[in-house]
Formats: C-alpha cells, sequence, structure tokens
C-alpha cells in the first residue's frame, strides 16, 4: 500500500474535479462559437473574414500596424523583380 502521508486526498480530488468541470465548459463554449460561426455563414457571410476581424480586435493598435506594414513590406517583396545572380551581371 502506498503511503500518503503529507497529501491532503480530497483536495487533490476537489481540484482535479474542478479542472474537469472547466474542462467541460470549455468544450461547451467551443460547441456555442461552432454554432455562431455557422449560423453567420447561413446568412451568407464569411467565416474567415468574421475570424481575422476578431483576432484584429484583439491586438492593440501597435501590433496591428506592425503586423499590416510587414504583410505590405512581404507582398512587394514577393511582387519585385529577382536580381540575377551575381555572376551573371557581369
Amino acid at each position: 500500500m502506498t503511503d500518503t502521508v503529507g497529501i491532503a486526498g480530497d483536495r487533490i480530488r476537489s481540484i482535479v474535479e474542478r479542472v474537469e468541470r472547466v474542462e467541460e465548459e470549455i468544450k461547451d463554449l467551443m460547441e456555442a462559437k461552432k454554432e455562431i460561426f455557422l449560423e453567420a455563414k447561413s446568412e451568407g457571410l464569411d467565416v474567415k473574414i468574421l475570424k481575422e476581424i476578431i483576432m484584429l480586435r484583439k491586438q492593440d493598435k501597435d501590433e496591428r500596424d506592425e503586423h499590416e506594414t510587414l504583410l505590405e513590406v512581404y507582398l512587394r517583396a514577393m511582387d519585385a523583380p529577382t536580381p540575377a545572380p551575381i555572376s551573371q551581371a557581369a
């Protein structure tokens, strides 16, 4: 038999059960979120865009500005002509 001296079994059980309840609540909330997006989709809204709006609203202005700047820089870099290799330039 394992020695449980100093371990409060009731306290451990309480913590485990609380975590299990929170996990169940999270599961229920995720299902509710899914239903909201299905409702939006059925109304003709683009769920991908809605999710992007939600992500942007979570960011502060500086984060949003940095994201937009980097996106713009990367897009311009992709459109820029590729420089010729140095060996061919001579």
